[in-house]
């Protein structure tokens, strides 16, 4: 298989903005913060950013965050594609934006609004061979990082999760086939929602991402944390006992030897 010539940052959502806020275990945002390391790796202030608020219900409000946040880092080529519906993702001037940028950033959101306007795009279609065969960054955040994976969650609560059917899959974007990702993991508690993902798929593994904390991928499988968070890894390759495929709809969910690294 192919090893990809490009990096993904999955981030847990809420990162730093550059905004100011006092909060004790933030990086420093110009030098440390997540979207800082999106810079360098993107080529550094030169980089082109496109940045994508499809997923989001305030795109307009969004967009001038990262705006914000970009410039202050010194960035001064930053677009945004107001990709709203099927009909607009593939307009030229998008596409010709896809094929030039340094780093594409996907907003938080609703990742379900994410697949269904990119599955079967040629925009998706061009971010896939440039993720191959360039030195692209290709980030998200919240639902943009949930949504990089080729299987994806899209639903279930934190209090009825491990109850067989509570939590709800479907196609990502599929730049990751070999992960579920998650969001806002910590101060969600969505712990029970991960586990029971990667007990329908236990050969997936679950990475729960907290906030304002991102993983960047590099080579297809070389890890590095970012960010003032924690990452949770989820391996249910060895479960000794997994009991979802028996079970009823809305049956509690019983898993033995999820093997667990922070």
């Amino acid at each position: 298989m192919q090893k990809p010539k490009g990096t993904l940052i999955s981030i847990g959502g809420n990162e730093d903005k550059g905004f100011g806020a006092d909060e004790a275990y933030r990086l420093e945002f110009i030098s440390d913060g997540i979207l800082s390391h999106v810079v360098q790796q993107g080529g550094g202030t030169d980089a082109r950013i496109v940045v994508i608020p499809t997923a989001s219900s305030i795109p307009d409000e969004v967009s001038a965050n990262y705006i914000h946040a970009f410039t202050k880092l010194g960035c001064k080529k930053v677009k945004v594609l107001k990709i709203k519906s099927r009909k607009s993702v593939d307009k030229e001037k998008y596409l010709e934006r896809l094929r030039k940028a340094d780093i594409v950033m996907f907003s938080g959101g609703d990742q379900r609004k994410l697949s269904r306007i990119f599955t079967d795009s040629q925009a998706l279609d061009i971010l896939h061979d440039r993720y191959l065969n360039d030195a692209i960054v290709i980030a998200g955040t919240s639902a943009g990082a949930v949504g990089m994976s080729e299987t994806m969650i899209f639903g279930g609560s934190a209090a009825y999760s491990m109850k067989k059917g509570a939590v709800k899959l479907m196609n990502g974007l599929g730049f990751m086939p070999g992960i579920i990702f998650d969001s806002h993991f910590i101060v969600r508690g969505r712990f029970g929602r991960l586990a029971e993902a990667v007990a329908h798929h236990p050969h997936l593994l679950g990475v729960g991402l907290g906030e304002d904390t991102g993983i960047m991928i590099k080579n297809g499988n070389e890890c590095q944390v970012l960010g003032s968070g924690m990452v949770i890894v989820f391996d249910g390759s060895k479960f000794s006992h997994n009991s979802v495929a028996d079970l009823e709809e809305e049956t509690p969910i019983s898993i033995g030897n999820l093997i667990v690294h922070v």
